[in-house]
This record gives C-alpha cells, structure tokens and sequence, in this order.
C-alpha cells in the first residue's frame, strides 16, 4: 500500500499543510505530527474527494452581502454570475497564505548554506544572521545538518522534504537495455579451482609463460590474482583461487563472478575434498564446467579413473555421452593447453558474452592491499560498462576518485572495458575483498553513500567480554566463564582475512562460539590491542607481525598475540584449544630488533645490512625474521654477526653492528630484522 506526504497532498489541494493537519484530526481523527507526516493512499483519496465536493458546493450558490440573494457562478443558460466581493478577497488571501507557507526544499542529510539560501530565494547575510540567532556560526560553503535547516526554514514559512534514503542506492541498480544494440561482446572471465597441489598454478603459468608460483610461501597460492590472456585476436580472463579448504570463501566469490570454471583434477590423484566443494560452488552459481585433467605426464596417470569419479558428481564426459568437456593435459610438458584454450574459446562463443562498454562501469573487487608508498590499492574485475581514470567510484562502505589505474602487467592506462582486472588508487581505504563497486557522478555523491553504508555497518557491531587466551581457553570454558571467544584477524592482504574469519567462525560448538569482531590488513598495531583489551579478545597475525608499540602495550594489557604463516597451524591451534588439548611443546622468545641503516654489498659474499639495535640483544645464534611496513618477507637465520671487522656473540641496545642474513640478499634500508629464539617448554597439563 503506498503512502502521500501531507506536503505533497497539501500542495496538490491548494491549501496549506496546517489547514491539511486540521481537517485531519476533525474530519477523520487522524493525527499528524508535521509537514513531513504520511498517511495511506485511501486516507488521501477519501480527502481529495472531501474537498472536491465542498469546491462544487461553492460553485453551485454563494451568497451575495449586500442583498442576501444567492447568485448562480455557473448558470445554466451560461450567463456568469457576478463574484462577491467577499469570497474574492477570501480566495485571494488563502492563495497568498499558501504561497508564502508552501515553500519546498527537498535535501539529504546536510546541505550547504549557499545552496540553502538559494532554495530560499534569500540573501546569504539573511539566512547566516538566523542561523547564529540559532546558535549555529556557519559560513556560506559550511554545510548545515537537516536540523538546523529546519529550524532557519520556520524563520521563513519554508518546509524541509528530506530525500528518501536509498534513493542513491536505486540509482545504482539501472535498468538493462531491454535492446541489443548497445551490447557487444565481451572477453570470458574464466576461474581456475581444484584441490591443493593439483596444479592450478602451474596450468595458469603454462598459459602466462611466466611463474607466479614462485612468490607464494610455499608453493600455495593464497591470494586471488587475475590475469588477461590474448588467444589469437581473442582475449581471455583468468582468475586464479587457492585450492585449500579454508579459503572456501574465496573459491565462492569466483565462481559468482566467473562465466567459465576450468576444474584442475591431478591424473593421479582423482577427485579429493576441495574438488567436491569447487564442484558445488559451480553448480550453485550455474556456471558451466571444462575439467582439466592435469599431470598427464606422469607414469601413474589415469584419466579414466577421473572420469569415473567425475561421473558420481553428475559430470558425464562428452566421450562418455554427456556435457561436460574434459582435456588432457600436463603443465610440465605443456600438453593440451592449446586445446584447452580453442574448448573456452568455444564454451565462450555458446554463451554468446555480451555487455554495453558505453555505461558507467561496475564490477567487483578482487583483491585489496595497502601499500605504504600508494595506499589502498585495490584490484577490481570490470563486469560491465567502461572504468575511466577520474570517475568517483563506491567499493562496499568505501569510496574514492581513481588517480591511477594499471592492468595486470602493470602497465598504466586510461580505461577498462567489461572483463578487464585492472588494479587501481585512490580509495579513502581499503575495500572488501568480494565487495561489490559502481562508478557515480561525483565523489561527494560517493561518500556520502559509504558514510550510510558504513553506519549501518557499525549499528550491527557490538561485542562483551571476558580475559582470555589459548593456553588457559578450555579451563575457562570448564568453568563457564568463557561463552563467545573473540577474535581479531590482521593478514597481509584482505582475502587472506576474509579467508581465516570464515575458517575461524566455523570452528564453533556448543559450548563456545568463536566469533571474528574485527578483521584488517596490515601490521598489528596498537589500536588493533586496545580493541582486544575492551572486547577481551586474541589477536591472530597471518603473515604479518606487531610492531613495537603494539608489542609493549600487549605485554602490559595481557593480551594474547598469535602470529601465523601457514593457516592451517592457526586452524589447529584454535581447534585444540577448544577442546583441551593444547599443550605447546616450544614457545618462540622475541630477543631483540634492530634496524638496517645501510646496505653494503660485498662481491662473492653478498648484501651486509648496517643495523642499529633498537631494543633488546641480537645474538650470533638468533633466528631472524625481514619485515618490511610490518609484513614478513623473509625468515632465516644469522650468517654473520659483526662490530666494526671483529665476529662477536651479541649486539646489545643502542648499538651498532653488521649482519649477514642467509641466503637473503635483498635487504632495504628501513628494513626490521627481529631476533628470536625456540625454547623448548615442559607440555601443559590440563
């Protein structure tokens, strides 16, 4: 059922939103506040037809003053009647009264007082003396709240109309071309899934010609990255999502996003875990399937078991009758792949890929990092339309003017069409992972949209509290002290948080609900430990470290930092605390930090770093640990540890010395190396 403003209805009558008020309360008993009151569509009809009547019962008769004969406005042999004096002069009151008091001013949550006064049709100098008779000092670009214009619009019998929220938000969702002829086709956006070490990196370097495997620790890929592929005159989008179970997530938001899924099945390995969930996501999001059976090079190699497994799944291979394509192939020896490559080209051509490069652009974020020397940078996958430099985009609940954009072989350039990863800056902060974005007229438009978004957000956050670690966690439960155990995630890139939350999250029980109040990117640091000291919450670090404030405030707070490389001992750690079964049997003890100063490279030797210790010792036998803006880029151990040319056994506070780290050479000035050593401790009894 739809609802009228009573200014709108009022407007519509002829008459003034007081006089529409009272008619209100005596006629129907309907009670209105103000001007900005709704009332039902019924209501407002049975009104309109109230005062049709009461306008024809004035046609008909009105009685002359002066003689007190009635006379006829509309006769019947079409003579006009002669107007009374006095109904004129009423009329004409009325009508000024309204168009003194109906004055409308639509406006969102602020507005400047420029733009006020003008709506007013007043003078600035007017409008600023009323709002300092309110209290209010505002100059005439400050903004003033809806409040406050309220209050200054009585001074001036003017109403305020606040625009319905989410108007902004509809603008986004436009209508499609019911036509064609606006659409053109478009490059297949194509995700690589399967299990881990399947070789989904591997196949995607085959295509590339270039390694990728190489920057990630451990051979695992644990980041979504997108890649475009030129095929002959065609060009194909990759995206590439890691194989483990946790990043479930992740594999999800690509197959949402994806047109075509190549599923990696390992010839020897046939169908495992993480195959059956990629399965699942592809079928939920009702994307069509091309199986790669991967390492055909192998002796053990067995396509046919593949298929057989394939089939329980409801794949049918097309040589065994069904659907679905399945090639060969091997990314050592590079078999199939062009084969592979004509079948998505083809796949592509059936699903006849279109979109209209010539709207607004919107897409979704891939990937999202900040970087120390650009900022939030985020990797965003156009879907539709065309992505310029210079247009105000919304990510999620953030927002932000692109300053620059590069494709993914960094290269800078202009725009972006539909199908195209491009990473760009600009962004107040740094999105979601997964959010969705929109290109928008202007960046006031765009922030005040995220500033809605972000307080719907913080509405939904509350959290309690209780003391708590990993050690001492299944006691507490025991005791019933510990319902919820909270938990902050930072990680090195935003996926990776979104990842390790919904591991985290899935790990709750009966008897105690793990819950993720915060996730971020970047270093741990103080703000992230005074948040963990009021919600009583653990601190897990994924790839990142605490930096030195943060690392003191912890120890004085007792607050519990847990730092990771690898998920799944987070994973485990988490899962054994929760049932009593932790019981560490070595404790990593941080000895010192010291800072690189100056790098000197020797021939033959390698990179010398010129350290100052900032605290604690660093000593000749420390295991040591390169972060680089509070990320991990390399751990090891001393080569060599030096004051001036002699070998010494530690370096203390405050003083200077050379280090060698082994088999690390790429050390930066601003560099922080942290000694640290494993001490080996007595298991806890529970």
């Amino acid at each position: 059922m739809t609802k009228v403003r009573i200014y709108e209805l009022a407007k519509e009558l002829g008459v003034s939103s007081k006089e529409l008020i009272d008619v209100l309360f005596n006629e129907f008993g309907i009670k209105a506040k103000n001007h900005m009151s709704v009332i039902e569509s019924e209501d407002a009809d049975l009104i309109k037809e109230l005062y049709e009547e009461k306008n024809d019962s004035e046609d008909e008769e009105v009685v002359n003053p002066k003689d007190g004969k009635k006379n006829i406005k509309n006769s019947k042999d079409g003579k006009k009647a002669d107007k009374p004096q006095m109904v004129k002069n009423q009329t004409n009151a009325a009508k000024k009264n309204v168009d003194e008091e109906e004055i409308i001013i639509e406006m969102e949550d602020t507005i400047t007082v420029k733009e006020f006064s003008d709506k007013l049709k007043k003078p600035y100098a007017e409008v600023i003396k009323e709002l300092m008779l309110v209290g209010v000092m505002a100059s005439v670009n400050q903004e003033i709240d809806i409040n406050t214009a309220e209050k200054v619009a009585e001074k001036f019998n003017a109403l305020i109309a606040q625009k319905e929220e989410g108007n902004n938000e509809e603008e986004l969702d436009d209508i499609e071309q019911e036509d064609n002829d606006g659409l053109e086709k478009r490059p297949p956006i194509v995700t690589v899934m399967g299990h881990v070490d399947h070789g989904k990196t591997s196949l995607l370097d085959a295509i590339r010609k270039s390694k990728v495997t190489s920057t990630e620790a451990g051979g695992i890929t644990q980041h979504i990255g997108a890649y475009t592929v030129q095929l002959n005159d065609e060009k194909i989008t990759f995206l590439d999502t890691p194989g483990h179970e946790a990043f479930t997530s992740m594999r999800a938001r690509g197959a949402q996003i994806t047109d075509i899924v190549i599923l990696v099945v390992a010839a020897d390995d046939g169908i495992m875990p993480q195959t059956k969930e990629a399965i699942s996501h592809c079928k939920a999001a009702n994307v069509p399937i091309i199986v790669a059976i991967n390492k055909m090079d192998k002796v053990s190699a067995n396509p046919d078991r593949v298929k057989q497994e394939l089939t329980e799944y409801e794949l049918i291979p097309e040589d065994w009758g069904g659907n679905t394509i399945c090639v060969p192939v091997s990314a050592h020896t590079k078999e199939g792949i062009d084969e592979l490559l004509e079948m998505v080209v083809l796949t592509s051509e059936m699903l006849e890929l279109k979109a209209d490069p010539k709207r607004s652009g919107k897409g979704t974020v891939v990937e999202a990092k900040l970087d120390k020397g650009r900022g939030p940078v985020a990797t965003l996958l156009v879907q539709n339309g065309t992505l310029r430099t210079g247009d105000s985009i919304i990510v999620g609940s953030t927002y932000g003017r692109i300053r620059a954009m590069f494709d993914d072989k960094g290269k800078k350039i202009k725009s972006a069409g539909p199908s195209i990863p491009v990473e760009i800056l600009g962004l107040s902060e740094v999105p979601e992972a997964g959010d969705k974005f929109n290109v928008v007229k202007d960046e006031k438009t765009a922030r005040i949209m995220a500033e809605k978004r972000r307080e719907k957000d913080r509405e939904q956050r509350l959290h309690s509290s209780h003391k708590v670690s990993l050690e001492d966690l299944y006691n507490q439960i025991q005791e019933g002290t510990v319902r919820e155990l909270d938990i902050i995630v930072k990680a090195d890139v935003q996926g990776s948080v979104e990842a390790v939350k919904q591991s985290f999250e899935k790990l709750s029980t009966d008897s105690v609900k793990v819950r993720v109040i915060h996730g971020g990117v970047g270093a741990i640091n103080e703000t992230d430990v005074i948040l963990a000291t009021a919600s009583t919450a653990i601190i897990i670090g994924f790839n990142v470290r605490p930096d030195g404030k943060a690392s003191e405030l912890a120890e004085k707070e007792n607050v519990d930092i847990k730092t990771y490389r690898v998920i799944y001992d987070a994973i485990e750690d988490i899962k054994k605390a929760m049932v009593g079964l932790l019981e560490p049997e070595y404790k990593e003890v941080v000895q010192g930090t010291a800072e690189v100063r100056q790098t000197y490279k020797v021939s033959n030797i390698g990179t010398v770093a010129g350290c100052y210790v900032l605290n604690g010792k660093i000593t000749r036998n420390s295991k040591l640990r390169v972060i680089r803006d509070g990320i991990v880029i390399f751990e090891s151990e001393i080569a060599s540890l030096k004051r001036f040319k002699d070998d010494v056994k530690e370096a203390a506070t405050g003083y200077e010395c050379g280090i060698m780290v082994e088999n690390f050479n790429d050390i930066k000035e601003g560099d922080l190396l942290e000694a640290y050593i494993i001490e080996e401790i007595k298991p806890q009894t529970l």
